[in-house]
Order: structure tokens, then C-alpha cells, then sequence
């Protein structure tokens, strides 16, 4: 691999337009989510801007990036968790299918059915039961059929690898079980409403290894049910659940930018810009 010091100004301007040309090249599956030009700000000053890349159906992408270079600020940005932040503003598009997220017509809590949420840390509602807290996505659009309400408990649980160490106890607070077992829980959770995306905020970062290892291998299978996109800090986490990595890096202004998009084995073996070989090879961040 050739060192970033002994390039020649020619060779810096060919991997600037391979690079531009690998932040817009599509996934060669479906896709199922498209940003273009996505900028989110808070008061007036920019968090991340200019963020452009296909998210493909079936797979696992990966927002990787130092700390504050606005990886949970995009994240939030596709299902419109940033509007109930009054000096919040997103512009650019994102599309969920032919869908314009941020529409006028668009509807932000039917959306978030479709684009689904788990958090840093497990947050099950702490007054409601195993079940309850399952199918409280469905009770809330609307759905009280039990025998429906039933079907989507045992299918949510059993897709989140759960239902075997809960079946036996539906009526006992979510609270109750493990750190592991409530991120699992959360989980279920968001898939009974069965979303076409699943955003995932370092769903691992507060577990211990054996969970934090069992939640990874949820997400390999559950990338056959659902699309995921995923926050991780940890590198190694992204090469080993990840099929696309977008990486982003705070720029001169503060700002999130995406640096490189691509597929997770080239980004970190053969990555376009030299920012992207520091940053896998922790030479910062």
C-alpha cells in the first residue's frame, strides 16, 4: 500500500475524484434509501452537511467516524427524530423509496413505522410487561385484535432471539431482565411493526462482551428481515457486522462531512482517501 506522504500532486487529485466517485456510487442491490446533500443544523450552525450515499436493501451500513463528527446526528436525520428539536433544521433529501421523508405530506410517526429506532442504551418502558412492551408499537398505530397483537409478540421475540428465555414469564416487567435481554427487547420491539429500516445508535455500547457479541450476531440475522443502519465507534464491530461503511469526519468548520462510502472490506483494506487509511489504522480518532 503506497504511504500518503510519498504521493504526487497528481496522484492527490486522482484519489480526490475516486474518492468523490465512491461517495456517489450506488450499492449494485436495491436500494431502499437514498441521501443527497443531507445537512442537519442546530441554531444556525451546521453538524454534519453535504452527505450523499444509497443505502441498499438487505444489507448492514455502517456510520463510522471519530466523536463528534455527526454520525447519531445523521442517523437521526432519516426517520425526523431531529423534529421535536425546535432549532434543529435538515435540509438536502432523504427518500424512503419514493417516499420524500421530509415532505409536507409526510407523516413523522407513521414514518418512524417504517424506519424503525434503537437507542445507546436499552430503554423498555419500564411500567409495562415483556409482552407490552413487544406489541406497544403496533397498540399505538392502532392495532387491538389480541390474536394479531399475539402473532407479532411471539414473531418479534423469536426474531430478536428472545422468546425462548421470555415465553414462559410475558407478564413480568421489561426491567427485569438483562442489560443484554432489554437491548434484545427493544429490538423486538422496533421489528413488530415489522419497518423497512432499522436504525441502530452503538446498540452495544453499554452492554458487556458476551451480550455486545450476541446483539452483533442478531444483526447479521436479522439483515435478511430488515435493512439496518448502524452507528459503531468500534472497528472492528463495523468489519464484522457491516457490508457498507460510510465514514464521515468533522471538517475546518466544525462539521460532520462524509470522507468515503463503500463496501466495508475495500474502506478498510484499499480505502480511496488517505484520511480514511489514518483513521481505520488508528492514527487519530
Amino acid at each position: 500500500m503506497t504511504d500518503a506522504s510519498s504521493r504526487t500532486p497528481h496522484a492527490e487529485e486522482s484519489l480526490t475524484v475516486q474518492a468523490e466517485q465512491a461517495i456517489i456510487e450506488p450499492p449494485t442491490g436495491e436500494v431502499v434509501m437514498t441521501l443527497r446533500d443531507v445537512a442537519v443544523s442546530f441554531a444556525g450552525k451546521t453538524a454534519v452537511r453535504d452527505v450523499s450515499f444509497d443505502v441498499a436493501a438487505g444489507e448492514v451500513t455502517a456510520l463510522i467516524g471519530p466523536s463528534g463528527s455527526g454520525k447519531t446526528t445523521l442517523l437521526r436525520a432519516l426517520n425526523r427524530m431531529h423534529d421535536t428539536v425546535r432549532s434543529a433544521s435538515v435540509t438536502g433529501s432523504v427518500h424512503l423509496g419514493d417516499l420524500d421523508v421530509y415532505g409536507p405530506d409526510t407523516d413523522a410517526t407513521l414514518l418512524r413505522s417504517r424506519v424503525g429506532m434503537v437507542f445507546q442504551r436499552p430503554n423498555p418502558f419500564p411500567t409495562m410487561s415483556i409482552y407490552d412492551n413487544a406489541v406497544s408499537g403496533l397498540r399505538f398505530n392502532g392495532v387491538r385484535k389480541k390474536s394479531l397483537l399475539d402473532e407479532a409478540a411471539e414473531s418479534s421475540l423469536i426474531a430478536a432471539a428472545l422468546w425462548d428465555s421470555v415465553k414462559d414469564r410475558l407478564k413480568a416487567h421489561g426491567r427485569t431482565l438483562s442489560g443484554g435481554e432489554q437491548q434484545r427487547l427493544c429490538i423486538a420491539r422496533a421489528l413488530a411493526v415489522e419497518p423497512e429500516v432499522l436504525l441502530m445508535d452503538e446498540p452495544t455500547s453499554a452492554l458487556d462482551p458476551i451480550a455486545t457479541k450476541r446483539i452483533e450476531e442478531l444483526v447479521g440475522e436479522l439483515k435478511n428481515r430488515v435493512t439496518i443502519v448502524i452507528v459503531t465507534h468500534n472497528m472492528q464491530q463495523a468489519m464484522r457486522v457491516s457490508d457498507r461503511c460510510a465514514f464521515l469526519l468533522m471538517g475546518d468548520d466544525k462539521a460532520g462531512e462524509l470522507i468515503e462510502f463503500g463496501p466495508t472490506s475495500k474502506l478498510f483494506s484499499e480505502p480511496t482517501d488517505p484520511r480514511t487509511l489514518d483513521y481505520v489504522n488508528g492514527r487519530f480518532g
